[in-house]
């Protein structure tokens, strides 16, 4: 099984440094549903650079290949110089993601040009995974609601399952690790 992965910029959860507590919530809520999902059959998590969600579920799916090491990463981009614009520390950790995944490309080995780019990285992106799960809620809009209606417009001619993970699953998140804190401190 092959899983599209994406949801929220960082900047849109009002996350500006890599110390914020949110990561951590976020980080644990992504753990949860990723090994439900590696029970029920999930080999590959597919997702793309962005700042946030994307880069997070990199680093939760990293670390969880110490207990399953039978899970893959793909990295796969929307255009060559991606990320290009970024502050240098930003562009840092890209580049050091590209190097952690199993597998790592672009849709097109071209810079930047148009929009029409991110269009045919939703269409590779849906013809080559078999679900997603996206970190959106449709109250709380951000950049991802055009791969959240994309994603529902290809619903309604294919089979294609997709699962959210809501600002409810984030605030059950939060109290689950705030009490799994609570209890490693008796």
């Amino acid at each position: 099984m092959r899983m599209w992965v994406s949801g929220y910029r960082s900047y849109e959860l009002g996350v500006f440094k890599d110390n914020d507590p949110k990561i951590q919530v976020i980080q644990y809520a992504l753990r949860t549903f990723f090994v439900e999902q590696i029970d029920l059959g999930l080999e590959w998590i597919i997702t793309g650079g962005q700042l946030g969600i994307e880069q997070w579920a990199i680093q939760v799916a990293q670390e969880l290949k110490a207990d399953y090491p039978d899970l893959k990463i793909a990295m796969i981009l929307p255009f060559a110089d991606f990320g290009g614009n970024w502050q240098p520390a930003k562009q840092a950790v890209l580049a050091q993601l590209k190097t952690q995944v199993d597998f790592f490309g672009t849709v097109s080995n071209q810079k930047y040009q148009n929009p029409s780019q991110l269009q045919q990285y939703q269409d590779f992106l849906l013809g080559h995974t078999d679900q997603a799960a996206l970190v959106y809620d449709a109250e709380f809009e951000g950049k991802a609601q055009y791969d959240y209606q994309k994603i529902l417009a290809y619903q309604a001619k294919h089979p294609y399952p997709l699962q959210l993970l809501d600002m409810d699953n984030l605030q059950e998140a939060a109290l689950d690790l705030q009490e799994q804190r609570e209890n490693n401190l008796d």
